[in-house]
């Protein structure tokens, strides 16, 4: 696994595979679904991470959200609109 995320603003940080867990939660808790559903969709997005940032020192958080949103298109397409959602919310204040 990734020991470091590199951000947009090229700052890196430790890797904490716990941000990526609440950011997928609090997406699909916007949509209301129920508590396994959200807990399925979590599992695919760590497991997809973790594919992704395996054998890797360090990974950018761009690379991340877009293997995630790719994941979440195929199995949870509600979700990943629900992030991307937020994300334009977000880039607005």
């Amino acid at each position: 696994m990734a020991n470091f995320v590199i951000k947009k603003d090229g700052t890196k940080e430790p890797f904490d595979i716990e941000k990526i867990r609440k950011a997928v939660t609090a997406a699909a808790k916007r949509l209301n679904l129920p508590e396994e559903e959200i807990k399925k969709v979590v599992g695919r997005a760590l497991t997809t991470t973790a594919q992704l940032a395996g054998g890797k020192n360090e990974i950018t958080t761009m690379e991340i959200k877009e293997k995630i949103l790719a994941e979440l298109d195929v199995v949870a397409p509600s979700v990943s609109e629900a992030w991307r959602k937020y994300e334009r919310e977000k880039t607005k204040i």
